[in-house]
């Protein structure tokens, strides 16, 4: 398959007609650069964890420098364009030039994808009947409700029945997958079951349930907790169940961000599947891995059951990938052993992890783990169930070796 990702900028917030109340990036401020896997080994900062994970634009990329970068992607492309997906940091919908794009992308006669869209921008629901006919075959449409009252009041949607209207339209010809923020107490219970309902009658083919986050333990690392005051978020107990209880009363794809995904048993079906834990290596050394407090236990379970006894230490982040060095600056440093085994995507510099993890006198060896160990709900939303267990193994597999390699 051949890919091609076309990116029109935008900066959240002011390109996407304002903030959603519960937006990730409302409030963010100016963070030093938190370092990661992509840094040179000896210079804390990269374009990917200062730029990019703030999503800082200027703004849309006008049109003619997004063809121009078009032009030059197709160049050095090998094999048939199977793909073409339009993302930025901005709402596509709010793009300026958004149908004169897609009508140039369209004379590529590839698929086209919309990666994300609030769909904000949709004042007019005939751009939906535009869109299918230069190629739109897929769009993932966040909705949060299908009241229009509520989508104007959380969303500062202007039109809310025309975009809904967009949604309803495109569902009927197209693949629709929705997206939906909770906030308890706004848009779950029955005001949630009653929003599934409606997009399954309209036809959308998954939704994807995304937990609000307002704390930094959740994952705000921009230094803009809370985004909503006295807001209360679910658990991620009761986050997993609501999922689960959304499941029941729909044939649509369901998911949960950060937890889960009922129709694979995901994340971590692993533990489900006995024979194949069973044709992972024996853990024979010992060292320390870093994780959120979400994973713990379940890749705790998965390397005791092969040998490696209490090598798993949550930090109080719920998510590793969004581990910063303020994380480990928490840990007890006389539980550590000397070598310790981070999150490969974790915003972590390694040679500042050493020093902090080494304050205490003892040379600690850091090294960065997989990637990934299973598929949260956005990604696995795309996948089969096998798809996902082979990705698991393919990551525990790695990270066994990482520990029979390094550690004492």
């Amino acid at each position: 398959m051949v890919q091609l990702t076309v990116d029109i900028g935008g900066r959240p917030g002011v390109d996407c007609r304002g903030f959603c109340s519960y937006c990730y990036f409302k409030h963010a401020k100016e963070v030093p650069a938190f370092g990661c896997k992509y840094c040179l080994p000896f210079t804390k900062g990269c374009d990917y964890c200062t730029r990019s994970v703030q999503e800082k634009y200027s703004g849309f990329i006008p049109l003619l420098d997004v063809a121009e970068k078009v032009l030059a992607d197709l160049q050095v492309l090998s094999g048939d364009l199977t793909r073409i997906t339009i993302s930025g940091g901005g709402d596509p919908s709010c793009y300026p030039e958004f149908s004169d794009l897609i009508e140039l992308l369209g004379t590529l006669e590839a698929p086209l994808h919309i990666g994300y869209t609030s769909g904000k921008g949709f004042d007019n629901p005939d751009i939906a009947d535009f869109l299918i006919e230069n190629g739109l075959q897929e769009i993932s449409f966040t909705v949060f409700s299908h009241k229009p009252e509520l989508r104007r009041s959380f969303m500062n949607d202007p039109t809310p029945d025309a975009s809904l209207e967009v949604l309803l339209r495109l569902a009927k010809e197209i693949d629709v997958y929705a997206a939906l923020v909770i906030l308890p107490g706004v848009n779950d219970g029955d005001a949630l079951y009653d929003t599934i309902r409606w997009l399954e009658q309209a036809g959308v083919k998954g939704t994807i349930l995304m937990r609000f986050a307002n704390a930094p333990e959740q994952g705000l690392i921009l230094n803009n907790a809370p985004i909503i005051s006295d807001q209360p978020v679910h658990s991620i107990e009761e986050f997993s169940r609501l999922v689960r209880s959304v499941k029941k009363i729909t044939h649509m794809r369901i998911s949960g961000t950060p937890l889960c995904d009922p129709d694979l048993e995901s994340p971590f079906i692993l533990l489900k599947e006995n024979k194949l834990l069973q044709t992972l290596p024996k853990v024979a050394k010992h060292a320390t891995i870093i994780t959120g407090s979400i994973a713990a236990p379940y890749i705790s379970q998965i390397i005791e059951s092969r040998g490696g006894k209490k090598l798993v230490t949550p930090v109080k982040k719920e998510i590793a990938d969004l581990i910063t060095i303020d994380d480990l600056k928490e840990l007890n440093l006389h539980e550590l052993p000397e070598t310790i085994i981070i999150p490969g995507r974790s915003f972590v510099h390694n040679s500042e992890a050493e020093r902090i993890l080494s304050a205490d006198g003892v040379q600690r060896t850091i090294i960065r783990g997989p990637d990934m160990l299973t598929a949260d709900g956005e990604t696995s939303m795309g996948m089969t169930r096998d798809e996902v267990l082979s990705l698991e193994l393919e990551g525990f597999r790695t990270l066994i070796n990482l520990i029979n390699q390094w550690g004492s």
